[in-house]
């Protein structure tokens, strides 16, 4: 049986365009928009929103900044189904890149966060909010976190905010069940008034089988990506979750549709999914940069051992 508090998040372009610099266009935006628009999921995120002062658009596709009038242009003449947001990132966003909520085609937007962060991601979050946008808090590399640090932050979100939830974050997909289990519900005891929520990364074929597992403890709020799209090993299938939850309102064939329609030929182009290079940095713990960067040299893509050696000691590998 469905619960009734469950919301989906779809990520697909935002966590998506990692691997590409959110060189995605509008036409294929379109389409993934359509088909999520249709599936019944209850927010989408389409970018982040991010200052050009800070990154080249020569650069990054139009994803990374998600402008107003880019989102007014991919909903044009669709009723939309769902509630549009972006993600921003502490210190790569300035206030007047965000307009009033009322003057503005998106309903929410998520802070990413790290734990060092927290009081930064509190006052952007009461930024957002002040402007009249659901605001959410992503506390990311949360395997990376102390625990004391971590109920502190816990305590002054709950205290100092009107966030929907907090989400947490496997960004290096470490997590086991227990630690998913634990982690959910120290969140659920130290936010009375706010939602938890989850974000699984699938260096150990995990993301899902760690999102079911959060569910399962009391988290509402699920991020999910089509095929799992994401920067090095991913996330959790959108199209595994919705098929789990049972909820009836979720209809996963406008998801299979964009699947045939856009990311079979997308997949030739860009790599993301599980690989041995990111299952290594995951057992380790390790943010998945070296493994990305591995993956990209034609000569060392695949060499598995020297890389895990590599990782492992460090001080035999270094240079003279």
């Amino acid at each position: 049986m469905f619960r009734k508090e469950i919301k989906v998040t779809d990520c697909t372009l935002r966590d998506g365009g990692l691997i590409n610099k959110w060189q995605f266009s509008h036409e294929m935006v379109r389409k993934v928009f359509l088909a999520v628009n249709q599936s019944g999921v209850d927010y989408m995120e389409l970018g982040y929103r991010a200052s050009r002062k800070m990154f080249d658009p020569k650069e990054y596709g139009p994803w990374r900044f998600t402008t107003d009038e880019d989102v007014r242009e991919i909903i044009a003449d669709t009723p939309v189904n769902m509630k549009l947001g972006v993600m921003v990132d502490i210190g790569r966003v300035e206030e007047e890149d965000i307009a009033p909520c009322e003057e503005s085609p998106l309903d929410f937007i998520r802070v990413a966060t790290y734990i060092h962060d927290i009081d930064k991601a509190i006052a952007l979050a009461n930024h957002v909010d002040a402007k009249g946008y659901e605001s959410f808090i992503n506390i990311m590399a949360i395997s990376t976190a102390g625990e004391f640090e971590l109920r502190e932050a816990l305590n002054q979100i709950e205290a100092e905010t009107n966030v929907v939830a907090v989400n947490i974050v496997d960004s290096f997909g470490f997590l086991y069940s227990e630690s998913v289990h634990y982690l959910v519900k120290l969140f659920l005891e130290k936010l009375k008034t706010k939602s938890t929520g989850f974000h699984a990364h699938n260096n150990q074929q995990l993301g899902f089988a760690n999102t079911i597992e959060a569910i399962r403890k009391g988290a509402n709020y699920l991020d999910g990506t089509i095929t799992g799209i994401g920067r090095g090993a991913g996330n959790c299938p959108l199209e595994l979750l919705l098929s789990f939850l049972r909820n009836p309102k979720f209809n996963i064939e406008p998801v299979l549709q964009v699947i045939e329609d856009v990311f079979l030929d997308l997949r030739q182009k860009i790599e993301w999914g599980y690989l041995i290079p990111y299952m290594i940095t995951g057992i380790l713990n390790e943010h998945p940069r070296t493994a990305i960067a591995l993956r990209q040299d034609p000569q060392k893509k695949d060499k598995y051992a020297e890389f895990y050696r590599t990782m492992t000691t460090p001080e035999c590998f270094s240079e003279k």
